[in-house]
């Protein structure tokens, strides 16, 4: 057990921030930056995808159908072998493994994303989206306006899970030599040599601390709106279409 402590007192840098300032930037704010960039650029693009899945048009509604499906059937590492091959041969030079790695989360997320988005917008009641266009509302700020805040809302714990799963992911980018958390113990492993058991607990330790966390937040979060759910319902009338028909009075 001291040893663990040695080991953290020797190279606690090594693990928060990698090499920098000497070399690239790495561990665990690495890990943290390559997350938190994954979720906020496939998030528009899984709108995008979840926009299509709705859509009353085949054509658009297929394409986005089969991206889903098969990005959620494939194992990640192969999508993470796509990219690190294909992405070079598209543009005609090289990227860095943290481009790569940030690439094939930006695609492989937004499957995920849309579906946790989508069934937040199916759990809505339908009366939402009939008493925006009774207001005059077109499809889009409908969509916008009403039915996207508050399915993002319920889906909310949801999304806090799904970066705990973007931060394990980020692992596998040791593959492609990405400096990120499991990089930076495999950097300290090989100067100690003798003790990779107390490394890679270290690593282990470091990544449930993190993830256990979050999902105390998404817990947090699932419970305060579970609690505005349960107020919203006591203060709203028992008759099924009494939300449409107040929302349409004005148009009268």
């Amino acid at each position: 057990m001291l040893d663990v402590f040695v080991i953290i007192r020797d190279n606690w840098e090594l693990f928060l921030l990698g090499q920098y300032p000497h070399g690239p930037l790495g561990g665990l704010v690495n890990t943290l930056i390559l997350s938190a960039l994954a979720l906020l650029i496939a998030f528009p693009l899984s709108l995008l995808v979840v926009m299509a899945r709705i859509s009353p048009l085949a054509w658009v509604r297929w394409p986005a159908t089969v991206w889903v499906y098969v990005l959620r059937g494939v194992p990640l590492i192969m999508v993470i072998f796509w990219t690190y091959f294909l992405v070079p041969l598209l543009i005609g030079r090289n990227i860095s493994g943290f481009t790569t790695m940030l690439c094939t989360l930006v695609i492989y997320q937004s499957a995920y994303l849309s579906e946790i988005v989508r069934a937040g917008i199916q759990g809505l009641p339908a009366g939402q989206a009939e008493a925006a266009r009774a207001l005059g509302l077109g499809y889009f700020r409908t969509f916008g306006w009403v039915i996207l805040p508050q399915a993002l809302f319920n889906a909310l714990p949801s999304l806090i899970s799904q970066f705990i799963s973007i931060i394990k992911e980020t692992t596998l980018g040791y593959m492609i030599n990405v400096q990120e958390m499991t990089f930076a113990a495999n950097q300290v492993n090989n100067q100690l040599l003798t003790q990779p058991f107390q490394v890679y607990a270290i690593l282990a330790i470091t990544y449930y601390l993190l993830c256990y966390g979050l999902t105390r937040v998404a817990t947090a979060v699932e419970h305060r709106i579970e609690r505005k759910r349960q107020g919203d319902r006591a203060s709203t009338p028992s008759s099924p279409t009494g939300p449409t028909l107040t929302a349409s009075e004005p148009s009268r």
